[in-house]
């Protein structure tokens, strides 16, 4: 993966290989959108261009949003959209074809070859990368790193990386007292760095400045690069048979785009830092337990454990080093990106809600005397109103609002509850076709009426400090978190779900001891924009930020 985006330079390469292949692809193409589908009798909106169908409205940048809850009020519990040159794309909220999709059927309704291709691309084969065996060889690895009973062991290290976020915040507030603070990049910086020495014993921001490094300066810019390619996920799969993969990365690198490069700088950026970072651990390893002592994060760190148990496995066990490598790319992304988001959302709903804000305080601070400054793990996730805030963020807002899958052979979706067609028929199951694009709607379910109830779209953190109703337990949603596909559900479910939560909420307990947040006159300008992870931009930049007003009130406990 050193360069990512290769030349492709092979001898006997002409113009005339490249509009003969160009040509059998179009005609193939064209050959399979005009046979009829399985999918055509589903209800769905029109479509609203030849070339794009609805995938333009769906994943819009800032249309997205209102054109997915027209979907999701307009249509019943599967939708067909029209995707490239008219193709059917199948968008799914009903909990038993989820169910379907996402658990018993997921090696044959998985991520598609062309999102596999992107993600080895970015980070190399790590788990969200490979499929099969390959990728229940990687999970088995890597499941007891993310246990409960290592988390305890990481719960003073995130608190201590907590209060240097403090610290720095501090220092800000007294520089320029009454101005906003860009919110989201502290939390971005923070993430990578829980992460850095959390996930792979390794310091990648001190927090001791304003300004963020070069790798969190591409971490942060990692998403709005990406979105300009993500749309090309339900066409180029008709089109992988377009020479190797190597040529198809030569193809890439000659895009007249400043897009294309700012993207390939980034992945650049990032495959340098992970190789640097694995030739310190694994040279520590090596010199025996004091030096890895002697590192960030004492050898508990994610990477030493499963360097550790790569090395003792058997060899039919044991991963690659290209593999190893694969996860610490995959997982410097996944947990920053995501869990800064999650993070600038909970305190934009705790600005505006000042209320819920002032209870919250009011349940840290009383568990603070008890405990002093960093609370166990346990009496931490044990806090009523702070996991209420949490779920209830990560149900109505969560940083991913849909996964893309491809159906590899044909599927069949049994349905809770059935649906009237096009022809006015009932429809109990569903037949997915071989190559079918399939959209999980994880917002849409968690935002289900049906499931949730009238105030499904509200955010009211109280539904979680009672029972809840029978209506959710009932409906079975597939998804790993508390009955939601936030963190989606089977084989493929976030593997870092508890490494998030316990950051959010060490995070949370130390800043809203110390900070009161308000919103900013400047937020009227922030636009959420829909991505591969949502984020917010102030107008239409492209640099993720969010602005809040924060007052000290505490600077320490």
């Amino acid at each position: 993966m050193n360069i990512v985006l290769e030349i492709y330079n092979e001898p006997g390469f002409s113009r005339t290989v490249i509009v003969g292949a160009i040509a059998l692809t179009v005609w193939g193409l064209l050959r399979r959108l005009t046979r009829k589908s399985s999918l055509d009798n589903i209800p769905g909106p029109p479509s609203s261009s030849f070339i794009a169908g609805n995938l333009q409205q769906f994943f819009d940048k800032h249309e997205s949003w209102s054109f997915q809850e027209e979907v999701n009020k307009k249509y019943e519990s599967v939708v067909k959209l029209t995707g490239f040159f008219g193709s059917p794309v199948l968008y799914v909220l009903d909990p038993k074809a989820l169910h379907q999709i996402v658990v018993k059927e997921q090696d044959m309704c998985d991520v598609s070859e062309f999102q596999l291709d992107t993600i080895q691309l970015s980070f190399g084969p790590g788990l969200l990368g490979v499929k099969g065996e390959q990728h229940r060889k990687q999970r088995k690895m890597l499941n007891p790193i993310f246990s409960a009973a290592h988390m305890r062991n990481m719960t003073p290290l995130f608190y201590s990386i907590a209060r240097d976020l403090r610290n720095g915040i501090i220092k800000q507030v007294k520089e320029s007292p009454g101005t906003d603070i860009d919110i989201l990049t502290w939390f971005s910086r923070t993430a990578l760095e829980l992460i850095g020495q959390g996930g792979l014993g390794y310091s990648l921001d001190s927090l001791s400045s304003h300004a963020a490094t070069p790798y969190g300066m591409a971490m942060k810019g990692f998403v709005p690069a990406l979105d300009p390619f993500a749309a090309a996920q339900f066409v180029l799969p008709y089109i992988r048979s377009l020479g190797t993969r190597r040529f198809r990365g030569w193809l890439f690198s000659l895009l007249p785009s400043p897009s294309a490069k700012r993207f390939k700088d980034i992945v650049d950026t990032m495959d340098t830092e992970s190789r640097n970072i694995y030739t310190t651990k694994k040279s520590a390893l090596e010199a025996g337990d004091d030096s890895v002592v002697q590192q960030v994060g004492e050898g508990k760190d994610i990477m030493s454990v499963l360097l550790r148990e790569n090395m003792k496995a058997l060899e039919s066990d044991r991963l690659p080093e290209v593999e190893v490598l694969g996860q610490m790319s995959l997982l410097l992304f996944a947990a920053t990106d995501t869990t800064t988001t999650a993070l600038t959302t909970i305190i934009q709903m705790l600005a505006k809600h000042q209320d819920i804000q002032t209870k919250l305080r009011e349940e840290l601070l009383e568990v603070h005397q008890n405990y002093g400054e960093e609370l166990p793990y346990d009496e931490l996730s044990a806090l009523p109103l702070l996991d209420a805030v949490v779920r209830e963020t990560l149900r109505v807002f969560p940083p991913l609002g849909t996964l893309i899958r491809q159906a590899r052979k044909d599927i069949l979706l049994p349905l809770s509850k059935p649906i009237t067609g096009r022809d006015g028929s009932q429809i109990e199951q569903v037949v997915v076709p071989s190559g079918a694009m399939v959209i999980v709607g994880i917002r849409g379910s968690n935002l289900s009426k049906e499931t949730w109830g009238d105030d499904a779209e509200e955010w009211k953190p109280e539904r979680w400090l009672s029972p809840l109703p029978q209506a959710i337990k009932d409906a079975r949603i597939p998804g790993v978190y508390s009955n939601m596909m936030t963190f989606n559900g089977g084989g493929r479910s976030c593997i870092g779900f508890k490494f998030s939560q316990l950051e959010m909420k060490v995070i949370l307990s130390v800043l809203l001891c110390s900070f009161r947040f308000s919103t900013s006159p400047t937020e009227k300008n922030v636009i959420w924009n829909h991505g591969v992870v949502r984020y917010p931009t102030i107008g239409i930049s492209d640099m993720p930020q969010f602005p809040v007003l924060v007052e000290t009130i505490n600077e320490g406990l």
